[in-house]
């Protein structure tokens, strides 16, 4: 038997959103910018069944209501912008409609890509799949594009899946990561943990300095071509679900 939808009040839905205070939406429902199915709202205490279609079914003021609770994006972050209020410069938040940083629950991302890293990015306000992917327990893959100040010295490949590279600082060493060459100064790197600077420091290690950084793919789920810097895009349950596909048995 399938679950039955969760339901909200209409006003409260809306505010959830950030489409304004209770009060607010309730002016807009009696000015008639609230449809559903084609039909004026005249009720903002009416309970809405929230389900996968309802951002195709609902309209406000004539645009496609916003993706209601569980939503999960790709972004394609662009250089220069940070995920940290503790990094200087404009935040990914800035890059989506203002009126999403009201949203309740709030949107974050889902892990980190530092000011001077692009590619993707993944954010939800689903704190629970936030974890999941996150979990060093569910060995989530992110593969990086590196590009090299000089060229690679040879044995990079064999140290870092070695599982024995210790990165200056820490008393851990790093989990193997598989190293694909793609030119004397270039390389994909996959990594199963997420530590601070990890790409970096990593090659630092062995001598060289990282000049680009563009992770290009999360588990199964790869960055689009046609999705340009600063554009995103709501995920599907499928798309989900590549993200979370465990990575091959080595």
């Amino acid at each position: 038997m399938s679950k039955a939808p969760t339901t909200l009040r209409l006003d409260r839905l809306l505010a959830n959103l950030g489409y304004g205070s209770r009060r607010e939406i309730q002016q807009m429902v009696r000015a008639g910018f609230v449809t559903l199915d084609g039909a004026e709202l005249e009720d903002a205490d009416q309970r809405i069944a929230i389900t996968p279609d309802l951002s195709a079914r609902m309209q406000i003021d004539g645009a496609p209501l916003d993706p209601p609770p569980g939503l999960v994006l790709m972004l394609h972050k662009p250089l220069g912008v940070t995920c940290s209020h503790k990094e200087a410069g404009p935040l990914v938040y800035g890059l989506f409609p203002s009126r999403w940083r009201s949203r309740d629950p709030a949107l974050s991302t889902i892990g980190r890509l530092d000011k001077e890293t692009s590619g993707l990015l993944l954010l939800t306000d689903d704190g629970a799949l936030l974890h999941r992917i996150i979990s060093p327990r569910n060995h989530v893959t992110k593969r990086y594009h590196v590009i090299l100040d000089r060229p690679m010295r040879g044995d990079e490949a064999e140290i870092f899946a070695a599982g024995t590279l210790m990165l200056d600082g820490e008393d851990k060493p790093l989990l193997p990561v598989p190293m694909e060459v793609i030119s004397p100064t270039e390389a994909y790197v996959t990594l199963t943990e997420g530590r601070y600077h990890q790409v970096r420091r990593m090659f630092a290690a062995v001598g060289n300095h990282v000049t680009a950084l563009h992770r290009d793919r999360v588990g199964d789920l790869a960055l689009p071509n046609d999705l340009e810097p600063g554009q995103y895009r709501v995920l599907s349950e499928a798309d989900v679900s590549l993200v979370l596909k465990p990575p091959p048995a080595r």
